[in-house]
């Protein structure tokens, strides 16, 4: 029998692999240690066996068997389960990664192993200046990303040597006074008026960091045009199923690097993972630019606060004057109604569209056979609550059609509209916009919405034609490497560079800023905007089909034809969850209503981040002071392996 002293006082080796600084080769390290010592004190006995006069404040131990960081310093061993077989590894949480940006620039830096990605992508944006870390993340390529670069590799004698921006130097350690990157919440950085990169006074508030001597509008520029030989060793997905493919590369924002394989100086992707673009709005620059003329315009803008302007009639009431009739009534919601042409494709019947009467009110419309009719029964009333909107237009050919995809219990209802002028046209389609996210036409919104919706219409119809035909004799320009291969085959050479300048000359005249917005705004009117794909399986299907995730919905896809078999909306979603036994993800949707797949192109947890990521973000809103409530995030995503 032993007595409980004995207990405590017994002890054994451990031995611990040490990442010596300045070897090449790691050693192992022999301990005496009891259970009852703290993971602290294990590292403490190591310092002091390894007698080497340096800072060991990032280094932390690293359980191989069991994939994970002992963080937290103050439990003991027996607490985490060390015994005497357990193989750790002494080393830095902070180690070098390779990041390939949106723009395509490399940067070399030094980033957390040991945090989790959610806060160690935080960590790299405020060392790059990027806004808004939450709707970034990092992607790891799939083996097909690099499949044409290697085999070409093999062919040249000399080793393609690509320019990296290396950031040794500019650790992103959380919190850390020494080296704040490009950020401070006591700073205002000073921004470029006509490209909003920051400006180079900035860097003298952060002289220890290498952007100091090295110019960091890099970051912010996109590169120049590859060549067309450089484009056709990129790897360019063919279809909705390799896209799929490279999806599944999204690391899992709940775990850290280290724990998820990743090794030192890896290569990664930096990307935007979400595409709800917060504050996406030139004003942001006010607060750092007020010394710009460019901002005196922004700031004369004629933008009316509400609470003000009903404070203002009140006042002006009481003192029996005559109120200002901007908000005279609030209360009141308007109403369109107007002739429109109105067309439901049916299988084996020609698009024919028939005029009809319409009436848009709240998030509804309805239409009539004629105008003397509206006061009876509509022949159809369609509410526009979570539907989908998507332009269907042609300035050239003066087509101004509005598709709407309205759910239904098993799917969508198609509607297409078809309007007269681009003026009907931006008033409809602003009200269902707004009816399709659960306003109405009484909101603030409603008006700068058709205001952007005309300005692009009308900058798509501008006349160039004759700067266009003398900007082609002197331009040498490979339209190749602005349009997609599918594209460049369909048309001659000449007739791509003659649409290419004529889209160029409706931006040239505007500040790079807002013709970056301009940009945007098109790209997210496209159809397919913001759409990441997966190839699951439906449960109860004997055949693959592809998972659309959006910002607000998720898509059923025929893997085949690419054509949408059904569409559900995230504001009828009851709940989510998870079998992460048999990795099935199960949605609970409103009117009894649910789907359950599996994912065959990427783990369960992928999806499962993007549905919970996507409702994260929704919960931002303008006073949160730029201040994210990380928990919540992990809560909505995170899970239960």
């Amino acid at each position: 029998m032993l007595a409980s002293s004995d207990f405590a006082s017994a002890s054994w080796e451990l031995v611990v692999r040490v990442d010596h600084p300045n070897d090449d080769e790691q050693k192992d390290v022999t301990l005496r240690v009891s259970g009852d010592l703290h993971v602290g004190g294990v590292m403490l006995k190591l310092v002091e066996q390894i007698n080497i006069a340096q800072d060991w404040s990032d280094f932390a131990l690293w359980w191989e068997q069991k994939h994970c960081w002992l963080l937290k310093t103050h439990w003991t061993l027996d607490k985490c389960g060390v015994q005497a077989d357990a193989k750790l590894l002494f080393t830095p949480q902070h180690k070098m990664l390779r990041l390939r940006l949106p723009n395509a620039k490399m940067v070399r830096l030094r980033v957390s192993f040991s945090a989790v990605v959610f806060k160690a992508v935080s960590d790299i944006c405020k060392t790059l200046n990027i806004r808004r870390s939450e709707e970034l993340s990092l992607l790891k390529p799939s083996s097909d990303f690099f499949k044409k670069k290697k085999k070409k590799d093999k062919n040249n004698k000399e080793p393609i040597i690509e320019d990296i921006l290396n950031l040794e130097s500019s650790p992103t350690i959380s919190g850390s006074p020494v080296s704040p990157g490009l950020y401070s919440k006591t700073m205002t950085p000073t921004y470029d008026p006509i490209n909003g990169t920051p400006a180079s006074s900035t860097m003298t508030w952060f002289t220890d960091s290498p952007l100091t001597e090295q110019n960091c509008s890099i970051l912010a520029f996109s590169q120049p045009c590859q060549s067309p030989e450089a484009l056709a060793e990129m790897f360019q997905p063919r279809s909705l199923v390799d896209k799929a493919k490279l999806n599944a590369g999204w690391l899992d924002s709940s775990r850290s690097l280290m724990e998820q394989g990743i090794q030192e100086d890896e290569q990664l992707l930096l990307r935007f993972k979400y595409y709800t673009f917060f504050d996406l709005n030139p004003k942001y620059h006010i607060s750092k630019l007020s010394s710009s003329a460019e901002i005196q315009d922004f700031t004369n803008e004629s933008e009316v606060d509400e609470v003000e302007a009903a404070l203002s009639n009140l006042e002006v009431t009481l003192e029996g004057g005559k109120a200002d009739d901007i908000l005279e009534d609030i209360t009141d919601i308007p109403k369109l109604a107007d002739n429109l042409k109105l067309f439901r494709p049916k299988k084996l019947i020609l698009k024919a569209f028939k005029q009809y009467w319409f009436v848009f009110k709240d998030t509804s419309i309805a239409y009539f056979k004629n105008k003397e009719l509206e006061q009876g029964e509509p022949i159809e009333k369609l509410n526009l609550r979570g539907c989908e909107v998507v332009p269907d237009v042609n300035v050239a050919g003066r087509k101004y059609g509005i598709k709407l995809l309205i759910p239904v219990a098993d799917g969508m209802n198609e509607v297409y509209l078809r309007c007269e002028h681009e003026n009907q046209y931006a008033r409809w389609m602003a009200a269902c916009i707004l009816a399709s996210k659960g306003k109405t036409m009484a909101d603030s919104s409603y008006q700068p919405e058709v205001l952007n919706i005309l300005s692009f219409l009308r900058m798509k119809n501008r006349n160039s034609a004759s700067q266009v035909a003398s900007s082609l004799e002197s331009m040498d320009m490979n339209p190749e490497c602005f349009v997609s291969p599918r594209c460049a085959k369909k048309h001659k050479s000449k007739q791509l560079a003659a649409r290419i300048l004529e889209a160029h000359q409706n931006v040239a005249q505007m500040p790079l800023v807002e013709a970056k917005l301009r940009f945007i705004q098109a790209w997210q009117s496209l159809p397919e905007f913001g759409l990441t794909y997966y190839l699951v399986r439906f449960k109860g299907s004997k055949k693959d089909d592809i998972l659309g995730v959006s910002y607000n919905r998720l898509i059923r896809i025929d893997a085949a034809t690419g054509i949408p078999i059904t569409t559900w909306r995230f504001t009828n979603m009851k709940q989510w969850n998870v079998n992460w036994e048999i990795r099935q993800v199960a949605i609970e949707f409103d009117q009894n209503v649910s789907i359950a797949f599996t994912c065959l192109s990427a783990d369960c947890k992928v999806v499962h981040e993007y549905i919970g990521g996507y409702i994260f973000l929704s919960t931002r809103s303008k006073d949160q002071n730029e201040t994210l409530d990380e928990d919540l995030f992990h809560k909505l995503t995170g899970g239960q392996d």
